[in-house]
């Protein structure tokens, strides 16, 4: 069993045993991280969808109105002109034949990877070590396309691929510790927009039925959700 430190457990003291509204959830996880660097700040949802089934998986992107804070390295699989095309428009990493070697030989310095359509037959090669770590392309995600310029500057700028695991709980960073609170509400509140608006055709019953935000080192807050929800977006 892992030790727990000083600061941690004096951390979750300040953590009632209740649900937050969501500025005071935000408020409090920002004041909770105190490690020495800038934390990442996370949204950990509980759906209720039964992701072994085809009609009950959600995997979509996200645009978060003030990105991540995170610097993602982006690689892309294309043929001859497209390289140079993703090379362009800041990929960092970028091949055809030599890129899909190296990924096969498990060397994958990067934390997306978008390709075009017709090198997706060799692609789905590599899924044994793409998909455990969920960097297999995908339509559906923006990770298919030809339009690579348009897809690596969405990215870069903080649109996010998401999906729910196999418990039907979706794993969703948002932010740093360094945002202001209505930044952080903001993004959070486009998450929750877009996991609604992606509702799955098979999901039955209760949909949401728990969030939870935290931080990289802190203990987690549970959210009121349903005051998310009926949060009006800021334009």
């Amino acid at each position: 069993m892992p030790k727990i430190s000083k600061r941690f457990s004096a951390l979750v003291t300040k953590v009632e045993d209740r649900v937050y509204a969501p500025t005071e959830a935000i408020e409090l996880v920002k004041a909770n991280a105190n490690a020495k660097f800038d934390e990442t700040i996370e949204a950990h949802v509980r759906l209720g969808i039964d992701p072994k089934y085809t009609d009950q998986q959600l995997r979509t992107t996200v645009a978060l109105p003030h990105g991540t804070g995170q610097a993602i390295r982006i690689a892309v699989i294309a043929r001859g002109e497209g390289v140079a095309a993703a090379k362009a428009a800041g990929a960092d990493l970028a091949g055809d034949d030599d890129l899909v070697d190296q990924i096969a030989k498990g060397e994958m310095e990067f934390d997306l990877l978008i390709a075009t359509p017709d090198m997706m037959p060799k692609v789905a090669k590599l899924g044994r070590v793409l998909g455990p770590r969920g960097l297999m392309p995908n339509p559906k995600a923006g990770t298919v396309t030809t339009d690579l310029a348009g897809a690596i500057n969405e990215f870069k700028a903080g649109k996010l691929e998401f999906r729910a695991d196999r418990t039907g709980i979706v794993h969703v960073r948002f932010g740093k510790a360094s945002f202001d609170e209505a930044k952080l509400l903001d993004n959070l509140k486009a998450l929750q927009e877009t996991i609604d608006r992606n509702k799955p055709s098979g999901a039955k019953g209760r949909y949401w039925r728990s969030l939870y935000v935290t931080s990289t080192m802190g203990p987690s807050v549970q959210v009121d959700f349903s005051a998310l929800q009926d949060l009006k977006q800021e334009s």
